[in-house]
């Protein structure tokens, strides 16, 4: 009898280990998760603050060329101190579509300026931009593999229970705005 006790509290034991065990993982997951995605943004963040930081530079190497153009030197001052002062990844999205849209606008005007678009300067900065923008669009990927992650997670059982006691709430996808998802119309 007593050797079925001893047997019963061991398995009792080694139950409950088990338990805390699976508890401490669905946790450790979720924290894992939710960090994967603050550390995703904090890179794109980086990368929006360093494709701003060019603007200056390009308006001021543009602007000797473009004196008609003014309006659209403008609009892209304007975008970049809207992404400076924008909060979180939905106003973050909303203006860093702006700005490239913006960037783009310089880039297709720039094509009527034989000059400018020979100028060694312009053609450098043109070139950061672009690779800043395709440094972005992989890390909004992963950011928002991140953030599809989390949610499932945190919609299904029984992580749901873990993640609503640690006050985890579905995360915001870095989405492109109707205008990136038109075709893009070549002329030649």
């Amino acid at each position: 009898m007593l050797e079925l006790v001893a047997c019963l509290g061991f398995l009792c034991l080694i139950i409950f280990a088990l338990a805390a065990f699976y508890i401490f993982s669905i946790y450790n997951g979720l924290i894992s998760l939710k960090n994967n995605i603050e550390r995703a943004w904090a890179n794109i963040d980086v990368l929006l603050k360093q494709r701003s930081d060019l603007v200056p530079s390009l308006v001021e190497t543009v602007k000797g060329y473009m004196k008609h153009e003014r309006g659209t030197l403008q609009d892209l001052t304007r975008m970049r101190a809207q992404m400076l002062s924008a909060q979180g990844p939905a106003q973050k999205a909303k203006a860093s579509e702006a700005l490239t849209s913006a960037l783009k606008s310089i880039f297709a005007v720039a094509e009527n300026y034989p000059k400018l678009r020979a100028s060694e300067n312009f053609l450098q900065l043109q070139n950061q931009i672009s690779a800043i923008e395709n440094q972005i669009a992989d890390r909004r990927e992963f950011y928002n593999e991140s953030v599809l992650l989390l949610n499932t997670r945190i919609h299904s059982f029984p992580d749901m229970f873990f993640a609503s006691l640690m006050g985890l709430k579905d995360k915001e996808y870095f989405k492109a705005n109707e205008e990136e998802k038109k075709n893009v119309k070549l002329e030649l």
